[in-house]
């Protein structure tokens, strides 16, 4: 905690919003722990969803839906990659699966690699990442279960509980929370990358 703390003065996210792009079935931990770590940092978070979500979306914890809801702030396309100085896609079986059968989530995370932004995914998120046609060429890692996905779409997959590559930021599972959280609050900070690109 201690280290989160010290990683937090040193990178100031005040005046800065990020999207965070979910739906039914995000991996609990993986949403509540790097929102509660960009929010520590100063940054303004805003939970974005898709057009057949409701106000509010359940996570999974481990092996059932958890009991709390997240309130929900705006959909796609109704919200703009413009709007956001970056985005964060948390994990979860279902939520990217859904994620990346809705054209405007595609669309929406796409637009965050044309502006340069900063992407963090973790678990299964960079599943989303190989149907917006943003993987191909990139070092990154993800849950060990789509790596044969990743790497057919031309991505360097290694085994690492944090790859960072130009402003894209993954991590594996929930096990990697504390390196994922502290990497992608730099990479906001650094703001927009060169060699981030659709």
């Amino acid at each position: 905690m201690a280290e989160q703390s010290e990683q937090t003065a040193q990178h100031d996210l005040t005046g800065r919003t990020v999207a965070v792009l979910a739906t039914d079935g995000f991996e609990e931990s993986e949403l509540r722990s790097p929102v509660a770590a960009l929010k520590a940092a100063g940054a303004t978070v805003r939970i974005v969803s898709i057009g057949d979500t409701a106000l509010t979306i359940r996570g999974w914890a481990e092996h059932d839906w958890a009991e709390d809801s997240i309130n929900v702030d705006g959909t796609v396309p109704e919200m703009k990659a413009a709007d956001f100085d970056a985005l964060m896609i948390p994990g979860g079986v279902m939520n990217p699966d859904r994620l990346r059968a809705n054209a405007d989530a595609v669309s929406f995370v796409r637009d965050f690699f044309s502006a340069g932004k900063p992407v963090a995914a973790i678990c299964h998120a960079p599943w989303l990442l190989v149907e917006a046609g943003v993987a191909k060429g990139r070092k990154l890692t993800s849950y060990p279960s789509i790596r044969t996905d990743l790497v057919n779409a031309g991505a360097n997959w290694v085994d690492e509980e944090v790859v960072v590559d130009q402003g894209l930021v993954t991590s594996r599972s929930p096990e990697d929370l504390d390196a994922f959280n502290a990497k992608m609050v730099e990479e906001i900070f650094e703001g927009v990358h060169d060699g981030q690109h659709a």
